[in-house]
Order: structure tokens, then C-alpha cells, then sequence
């Protein structure tokens, strides 16, 4: 799954049942949780429960998984129900054992089941404008379009980390407010400058980077007098739509409507006007429900300068005397580079640069980490880099980790400790569930106690527990 679905999935699987049951009246919605934020197990449960007629017995479903892959199946099945897909029911058998049954949540049963054999008049798949434009709208204009506002963006926070980096275009005062309020940028004074948070947001790709800022959008939908479900449900609509595509305002609600400006000046939609019925949605929209790349790469193009997989071609060769050269003309390439790094010489397709001391702890001091400054080199390193085992030199890896540790020799890890545990088998059942969902930190067998992370599936697993020794005690004994 890639940081934009998990970073998306994270965001869904907080808010309340009431408002998910809301949002799976959409089709739309429905097919984009389906297909952007399940792992393939979860949706392999999905689809075999979505056309049976009766709940699943929980021992079905542990035939159709091999007993290896036990933790896969934890996992999807906490996905799942924190994301109220599925409903759990106790059903106690004729031998008086307690049965555990699985069923789709209706409402998400059917939004699916209409999203998958089409019909209705639902229209969540937008309204397509059958009215042609006087001034045709290509995708490369789309393209150019939705490159230049996000650019705008970057080319903001970059600079305001005293990169040198000249602004590129200008910013709504909204989106400024926006990425303050997402913890971005700080406002000193009067200039913007970037956190630790703004480093990670520019060290990911461009998917996950809109999906972080429409987050803090949604998270600030009360303060703007904005319906959340709306917005949610606009977003995923937007994932469905055709690029180069018009389609009409005339169905939108209040809210979408008003989310219309909000998202032009992020470059997820082109509107002429304020006054036009109809808008395009741009690839940084209809990519917001799959893997595909949210911008074209191009030599000095966004994609290239902050979003490029390791797969693509790198630019930068690190020496064992610290020494840095980096072939790219990228301005914004550049920029990044300079946070970390003291480049003294510039060519036409090359800079070249040292790590220093100075230079990384300035980093630091910003707010970046000695693992984002490693991250970066490694992913964007030289091929002729990749024959080597490990990336980057061993003596650059340590002594970047080491400049960190001077100032930073505590790492903290928020999360929710569980003790005092009536036997051992309690414990380790707990704590091979916390495994399995992947929230465990530590533990120590011999006090009985252990640290995770999330608590929410592991309460519901420890009350579920609880419920069956009960009722197995009242099965033997008799109810008093």
C-alpha cells in the first residue's frame, strides 16, 4: 500500500461510525475505500461476502487463509472493522460453544453492489457537461495547469527554509493559512518557515503530498462551515472522473461548490470562473484513488524533483570524503539539495556540494531528520550508485546519524502500555494480536507487559476474549 493510501486510510479509520455510514450512501465512495484503501486480503473478504446470502462463520473463513499467513489475515480484518465494513455477531451454537459470524455493513454492501453492476440515478460518478467549450481544454494544458499551482506550493515551503530559492508564482492567502494550520510552516515574525512536518510533506511523493494537505482541509472543514461528508465524497468523485473532461456544477451541494475555489488553487481542478458551470478535473484529481503518477515527469518537473521512485533515474553521487555532486538543472531539485547540503558550484547541468557538519545541523535545526536527509540521497542516488551495497557510503550514513546525535539522543514513541495481565496465556494471546496488527513496540514476557501503539482493535479483542470465557464458564456450569 503507498504512504498516500495509508496516510488516507489512517484519516478514515478516525472518524466516527454515524459519518463513515453517511459516506457509503456514495457509490463513488464506496468503490474508492474498495479499491484504494483495503489490502488484497480485505478485499478478497469483501468479495465473497458481498454476493453470499447469510453471515460468515469466522471457521469458513480461516479455511480459505494458509495458517502462515495468520497475521495477513489480522491485519485485513482490522481494516475492516475499523472501518465499520464488516460487523461482528456472537451467535452461540447448539453445543452451546460461542460462534463467531461475519457480515458486510449493509449500506456498504449495497453502494458497492451499485457501483460494480452500474444503474440507479445516484450520479456520484459526476455529471459529464455535454455542452462543448468555446476554448478547447486539452490534458497537456491540464497537465501544465495542475504542475504550476502545486508547484507554487513547494516552490513556497522551500523557500521559506531560506532554500534561495526565488518564488515561482504566487499562493492563495487560504493555502498559506492551510499549510500553517497542517503545521507545514511556522509563521516567525513575518516569514514563513518550514517544520519537521514540512520536510516529510516535501520528501514525499506527489500523491501522498495532496493527500496530506486535503487532510488538514477536512480536519478544518468546522472552522470553514463545510460538510465533511460532502467534501469527502467530492474527493472520491473526483477519483472516478475521465481527465480532459468537462463536467457540470449543477448537482453540487454548498459545500463542493465552495470547494470548487479551494481546489483550484491546489490544481486538483481547472474553472475558468467563478461564474462557470462546469469544471476539468486535473490528473492530480482523477489520481487521488490510485497509484498512478499524479504528475507527468518531465526533466525539471515536480515528479522529478520530490516524487520519483527509486526505479526512476537518480542524479546525485555521494564520495566517501563527503563530497556531493548532482546532475540536474531542476531549480527546485536544487533548492532541496541546499537545505541539507553547502553547494559551492553550479554548471549548466550540475551542481556540485559538500555535507558538512554546519549544513546537516542546519537541517536539523529546521526540523529535518538525519533519516528524511538519508531517505532523500538514497532514493534520488546516481544508478552507478545502486551497484553498491548499501547506497551510500557507511562512513556518510554514520556521520550524518552521528551530527543528529550531538543535539538529539532521545527518540520518543507515543503509544499506550497494557499490564497486569490475569494469566500468561492472556498475555501472549494479547500480545501476538498486537503483532499481527502491527502496533507493538515492546514487550517483556516475564513482567507480563507490553507497549503498542494504537489500542482500539486490541480493547475490542480483549472484551471479545473476555465475553467468550464467560459465556464457555456459563456453558459448564449453567447461567446463575
Amino acid at each position: 500500500m503507498s504512504a498516500s493510501s495509508l496516510r488516507s486510510l489512517e484519516y478514515l479509520q478516525g472518524l466516527p461510525g454515524s459519518l463513515l455510514m453517511k459516506l457509503y450512501q456514495q457509490p463513488s465512495t464506496v468503490l474508492a475505500v474498495f479499491r484504494r484503501m483495503l489490502p488484497h486480503l480485505a478485499k478478497t473478504f469483501v468479495m465473497i461476502m458481498l454476493w453470499i446470502p447469510k453471515d460468515m462463520n469466522v471457521e469458513d473463513l480461516d479455511m480459505m487463509v494458509r495458517p502462515d499467513h495468520r497475521k495477513e489475515k489480522e491485519q485485513a480484518l482490522s481494516v475492516l472493522e475499523r472501518l465499520k465494513i464488516i460487523a461482528i455477531t456472537n451467535v452461540r451454537a447448539a453445543t452451546g460453544r460461542l460462534a463467531r459470524n461475519y457480515r458486510l455493513e449493509k449500506q456498504f454492501k449495497n453502494s458497492l453492489r451499485a457501483a460494480l453492476t452500474g444503474g440507479g440515478s445516484h450520479q456520484s460518478f459526476g455529471v459529464p457537461c455535454d455542452t462543448p467549450d468555446k476554448k478547447k481544454v486539452t490534458v497537456d494544458f491540464l497537465d501544465a495547469f495542475a504542475q504550476q499551482q502545486w508547484e507554487a506550493i513547494l516552490y513556497y515551503m522551500v523557500g521559506s527554509a531560506g532554500a534561495g530559492l526565488p518564488g515561482k508564482g504566487d499562493i492563495s492567502p487560504g493555502t498559506k493559512k492551510l499549510l500553517e494550520l497542517g503545521n507545514f510552516v511556522v509563521i516567525r515574525k513575518t516569514a514563513a518557515s518550514i517544520t519537521q512536518a514540512g520536510f516529510t510533506f516535501l520528501l514525499q511523493e506527489v500523491n501522498a503530498q495532496v493527500w496530506s494537505l486535503l487532510i488538514v482541509y477536512l480536519e478544518n472543514a468546522e472552522s470553514l462551515k463545510m460538510d465533511q461528508v460532502d467534501m469527502l465524497s467530492f474527493l472520491f468523485m473526483l477519483g472516478s472522473l475521465e481527465l480532459g473532461q468537462a463536467y457540470s456544477t449543477e448537482k453540487l451541494t454548498p459545500t463542493q461548490l465552495h470547494m470548487l475555489d479551494d481546489l483550484t488553487d491546489f490544481g486538483i481542478i481547472f474553472r475558468r470562473n467563478l461564474e462557470s458551470k462546469y469544471f476539468y478535473p486535473t490528473r492530480l484529481g482523477t489520481t487521488l484513488t490510485s497509484d498512478a503518477g499524479a504528475l507527468r515527469n518531465s526533466n525539471a518537473s515536480l515528479a522529478d524533483a520530490l516524487g520519483a521512485s527509486t526505479s526512476e533515474k537518480g542524479y546525485i553521487i555521494i564520495e566517501t570524503n563527503y563530497r556531493m555532486y548532482a546532475y540536474t538543472s531542476s531549480p527546485l531539485q536544487i533548492a532541496v539539495l541546499n537545505l541539507f547540503t553547502r553547494l559551492h558550484t553550479r554548471y549548466p547541468n550540475m551542481v556540485s556540494g559538500k555535507l558538512t557538519k554546519e549544513s546537516v545541523q542546519r537541517a536539523i535545526s529546521y526540523g529535518i531528520t538525519a533519516d528524511q536527509i538519508i531517505s532523500y540521497l538514497s532514493t534520488h542516488a546516481h544508478p552507478q550508485m545502486h551497484k553498491h551495497n548499501p547506497v551510500l557510503p557507511p562512513t556518510v550514513l554514520d556521520q550524518i546519524r552521528l551530527w543528529q546525535i550531538e543535539g538529539d539522543r532521545m527518540r520518543t514513541t507515543p503509544g499506550y502500555m497494557f499490564k497486569e495481565f490475569n494469566t500468561a496465556q492472556e498475555y501472549q494471546d494479547a500480545a501476538r494480536y498486537a503483532d499481527n496488527l502491527g502496533v507493538l513496540v515492546w514487550k517483556n514476557d516475564s513482567k507480563r507487559v507490553f507497549f503498542v501503539t494504537k489500542y482500539e482493535q486490541l480493547a475490542l479483542f480483549l472484551r471479545n476474549k473476555q465475553e467468550e470465557r464467560k459465556l464457555a464458564k456459563e456453558a459448564r456450569t449453567g447461567p446463575k
